[in-house]
């Protein structure tokens, strides 16, 4: 405990990056181009649109978008296709939050799998290609004149980084080289382009944060500018009260700006096709039904919360993820169709969208 206050406390007496004053409210739409590819047809008031567009008109700020190293069971979150989302992010206005899994699959609170690439490599041959692999596609985007304006090192990295699962303990001198080895591709790729992307840490689940920056810290991870937090009610022991309590700690602590970088809530129980929803029955909060009107208040109450905590903001997970004639490793259609943005049919914009315009009261200082 004594190594962790020291450490946090010699955090605090450096030089962290300015606070940010923007609220950050937006999606992540990583899902929209293979979506239109499948056919769906996004729609406001009976007219398509482009989501991207939309986001920006309903008030929106800011897409994420997620990036996999070598999915050859997909083309989609590949580079070329990470390439085509910013573009369009960019084309409606709307800033970028890139995130590394650094994997070639699925990484989150519950397992982090190394690229095959990278899988047989030691430790220090490992740090070397997460640098290389992170300045080579900042580097590539910075070209384009596309350089994110956040970036996630890794996703959702509550197990050890490339590697570990749930349960396992942290080899913190491996996950330490890992994560600086990230952190400082970014830091260098903004010197390089004459940018100063944002470097964020992403952690599934508000009680699990403290526990694991203490750690970092006490590790030497300490060159970051926002920690990034998962926050899903079902996944949770926490309320909204208690996540709010956890972004004024973590903010406190740890001298870094704390966004909600991913929640979602169902407008509805039923789905549009035979793939099961992930978010069900279970998921729903007292007072919030599953009705387009309780996701809408749920998505501002938890808004507001963020904001009266200290946080800068909210960006739900995949609001675009519709139903659709295309078959996923999952079955046909989507697991998410109910969680959506865009009703289960004729995917109309649904009232959640108000959330992203909404007048919030901002902390004292």
């Amino acid at each position: 405990m004594l190594g962790q206050l020291l450490a946090a406390a010699a955090l605090a007496a450096g030089s962290p990056a300015a606070r940010d004053d923007t609220l950050y409210l937006g999606a992540d739409l990583s899902y929209v181009n293979e979506m239109e590819d499948c056919g769906a047809v996004y729609r406001d008031r009976g007219k398509p649109v482009d989501p991207f567009a939309l986001l920006k008109a309903k008030g929106g700020n800011i897409v994420r978008v997620r990036l996999w190293n070598n999915p050859d069971w997909t083309r989609y979150s590949n580079y070329d296709d990470v390439l085509k989302t910013i573009r369009r992010a960019h084309a409606a206005g709307l800033k970028v939050l890139l995130d590394f899994h650094y994997s070639d699959d699925w990484a989150d609170g519950e397992k982090q799998r190394p690229p095959a690439a990278w899988a047989k490599l030691d430790t220090d041959a490992q740090a070397k290609a997460v640098y290389d692999y992170t300045s080579e596609i900042l580097g590539k985007l910075a070209a384009e004149g596309l350089m994110p304006d956040m970036v996630q090192v890794g996703n959702e990295t509550n197990p050890e980084l490339m590697g570990g699962v749930i349960g396992e303990p942290i080899h913190w001198e491996r996950n330490a080289k890992l994560f600086n080895a990230g952190i400082k591709a970014v830091r260098d790729a903004g010197k390089a382009s004459g940018t100063r992307p944002k470097v964020m840490l992403h952690i599934a689940q508000p009680e699990n944060v403290m526990p694991w920056f203490d750690q970092a810290t006490v590790a030497g991870v300490l060159d970051y500018d926002v920690i990034g937090i998962s926050y899903y009610r079902k996944w949770s022991k926490l309320g909204i009260d208690g996540l709010g309590t956890v972004i004024a700690a973590a903010k406190e602590r740890y001298k870094a700006d704390v966004i909600v970088v991913e929640t979602a809530y169902p407008f509805t129980n039923d789905g549009a096709d035979a793939a099961p929803n992930l978010l069900g029955p279970d998921t729903l909060i007292p007072g919030y039904p599953a009705t387009p009107d309780g996701q809408r208040r749920y998505l501002i109450d938890l808004t507001q919360q963020v904001v009266t905590s200290g946080g800068i903001g909210v960006v739900y997970w995949e609001p675009a993820w519709v139903s659709t004639q295309c078959t996923t490793r999952w079955g046909t259609g989507s697991n998410w169709e109910n969680a959506a943005w865009f009703d289960l049919h004729r995917h109309e914009a649904l009232p959640a969208f108000d959330f992203l315009r909404h007048a919030y009261r901002r902390a004292r200082k």
